[in-house]
Parts: structure tokens; sequence; C-alpha cells
């Protein structure tokens, strides 16, 4: 299968070709004929493999095939997608910028830790579709820039990160300004009761797709474990990061605070390391990230809140500096490193009050990890 046997207007197709785009993922191929004939969905797949092509093709081609929509000043907001974070809804604009550029169709994204001016100034002009964190766009609701009464497509993205980041609240209040008659498009790295329990109240006759990788975790990312008390992670991570060749990393930490004092034990000992968590502003949290896209930065440390959604090539190294808790974000984690068919490298620090995740994780991807012997002093 390929994106032409989809039949997508023209103008969408282009696009797609000019990026080189030609055979859709799993993820997409289930999910963008359903979207384009109108479909509801309830999608389930790991980040990584696409989905927002799979959200965004059949939003282009549908709002396209209006033959009398409203242009300039007048045009109201016609498709809705809901994103847990700054960096993930700015990644989605920068996806519709390129799918929808000859469509004529405007998109604008708004998110909070910015001024609001030019966001408010973009939604005056006119928008076909509105990318938002739901924070910024309940703000906006509230003080009359924003009216959802046309909306004929909603998207809610990352639902399990949207829950637990607590914005369970705002989608409601979001839900109850859009039309009950409307195509929803559901997706979530992973299903547990509580966002099941909330796709069903939002969905109607849905088309479920569930695309689980046959092995948890990819072949392609030798994944190893350290055994090490707590006070001494810092030692070992500075010591992973200048006696081994490890060229572009991500380094996860339980929280915000553990992330800055992971960043600057790493700076002080001579490693360029830059902290993205969401208690930065989002000047510092896209310059961080543009830093570490680059290559100016060679480790970015990061919350899994903050890092969900990250798109970047070339990570050689995942570290798990804080085991998580549940074994799925384990497996989110490492799939940052070993893709595109290159190797990939996942090490887990471990303590002995996180032998429990230790299991978990091990139970979860059906392989013990490899212990490595060496250790600090």
């Amino acid at each position: 299968m390929t994106f032409q046997d989809f039949g997508l207007h023209e103008p969408i197709l282009r696009a797609i070709v000019s990026k080189g785009y030609t055979t859709p993922t799993p993820i997409q191929a289930e999910a963008i004929p359903r979207g384009m004939a109108g479909r509801d969905l309830i999608g389930c797949a790991q980040t990584g493999t696409g989905k927002t092509a799979a959200f965004a093709l059949p939003i282009l081609h549908r709002l396209s095939e209006a033959e009398s929509t409203p242009r300039g000043r007048n045009r109201p907001i016609r498709a809705l997608i809901l994103s847990p974070t700054r960096e993930l809804a700015s990644q989605i604009g920068d996806s519709f910028k390129v799918y929808g550029r000859h469509t004529g169709l405007r998109h604008t994204t708004v998110y909070g830790g910015v001024g609001q001016h030019g966001q408010v100034r973009a939604l005056q002009n006119g928008v076909d579709i509105l990318i938002a964190t739901p924070g910024r766009l309940c703000d906006l609701m509230n003080q009359g820039f924003i009216r959802l009464g046309s909306v004929e497509i909603f998207v809610l993205d990352e639902a399990d990160r949207m829950l637990d980041m607590g914005f369970l609240p705002d989608i409601k209040r979001v839900i109850a300004k859009i039309p009950k008659q409307r195509q929803t498009l559901f997706f979530s790295a992973t299903m547990p009761p509580p966002i099941e329990k909330l796709a069903n109240e939002i969905v109607h006759d849905p088309v479920r797709i569930r695309l689980a990788p046959a092995k948890a975790t990819t072949e392609l990312i030798d994944q190893s474990v350290c055994f090490v008390p707590k006070q001494k992670k810092s030692q070992l991570l500075t010591e992973w990061l200048t006696t081994r060749p490890v060229t572009r990393a991500i380094v996860f930490t339980r929280t915000k605070h553990g992330a800055d004092r992971v960043t600057q034990h790493l700076n002080r000992s001579g490693v360029c390391a830059e902290a993205i968590h969401g208690n930065k502003s989002q000047n510092a949290r896209q310059r961080a990230l543009d830093g570490f896209k680059s290559g100016r930065t060679r480790v970015l440390v990061a919350t899994d809140v903050a890092a969900r959604g990250l798109d970047v090539r070339d990570i050689s190294h995942v570290f798990n500096f804080d085991l998580p808790a549940d074994a799925e974000t384990y497996v989110h984690r490492i799939g940052r490193t070993g893709r595109a068919g290159a190797r990939g490298v996942s090490v887990s620090f471990c303590d002995p009050e996180e032998k429990g995740y230790l299991r978990s994780i091990e139970r979860f991807t059906g392989r013990g990890l490899v212990v490595e012997r060496r250790t600090t002093a």
C-alpha cells in the first residue's frame, strides 16, 4: 500500500510526495481511510509510529472537500486537536504546515508559557484547524477569543498523558462546547481503564485500532541495567557519558527537580546537558530542544511528560536515571533510540527500592536486562 492508494486530494498528496513519503506506517494504513470516511476512531499505538499523519491527513482531506469553505477572518474553527504538551502541539502544527501547504487551509497553535497576543491575532485572522493544549485553550475560551460551535472534527492526542497531567476537567469543559454531531479521533499510547472509559464517553460507533508491537521492545536496542545506590547514580551517569561512545543521549528522571539536579551535576562535570520539563518556560524548553537537535547539546535530561512526542533523530543512548513505575513507560522511553534501522543502547540505573519496577519491566518485555558489572567506587 502507498499513500496514493488512499485517494487523498491532489494538493495533500503532492505535499506528501515532496517530502519523500511513499509507504504508510501500520497506524496510518489503518486510520487514514477510516478517518477519510468520517468514522470515529480509538487508536492505541506507541509514540513514534506516525500517529500525527494518521489524523492530520484525513482532517486536511475532509476539510478540503467542502466547496464553500469560508475564507478570511470569517472562517470558523472546523477541526480541534488537543495535545498534552507545548512541544507536541508545536510538532503537530509543523506537520499540518507540511501536509497542508498547498490546500489553502489555515491552522494555528495555542499553548501556555508564552504571551497570548500573537496567538489571539492569528485566531482573529481566521483559522480552520486549531491545535491547542487544554489550559491555554480554556483560558482563551473564557476570554471570548475562541468559539467551538463549528467544530466538525475533534482529536484527543496522547490521552493517557492528558490524564496524568490532570487535564480531565479541562477536557470535559472543551467537549461541552463542541457539537455532539462530530467526528472524534482518540489516540493514546496506552489504554488503562480510565482512558478506555473516557474514550467510550466521547466516541460514537468507533473503529478500534490497537497496534501493540509483536515485541514490546525492538531487537535493535541493547538493554542493560546497573545496580547502583541512589546516591551514586549521578557519578555513574557521568562515568558513562565521559568514558563511552555516547553521541546523543536522553536521560529520564522521575521528577522535574531531579532533572535539574542531574543537569547541574553533568555540567559541573564537563558534560554539556540541558533539562526540559514543565517548570521551564516555553522559550527555555524550545532552546533546549533546538540545542539538542542541532548537536550543540549532547545530553537532554527530561521528565516523561515533557519528552512525550519528541522526535529527534540519531539518539544513540537512553538512560533511565530513575526506573519508571509503569513498564509501558519504559518501552516508550527506550523507543527514542534504535530507530530507522540504527542500533541503540538503553541503560537503566536501579537502586534497591526500584527492583520491583525492574521485575515488572522484565515481565512486560519478556526479556531479562543484561546486568552491567561496571559500577562506580
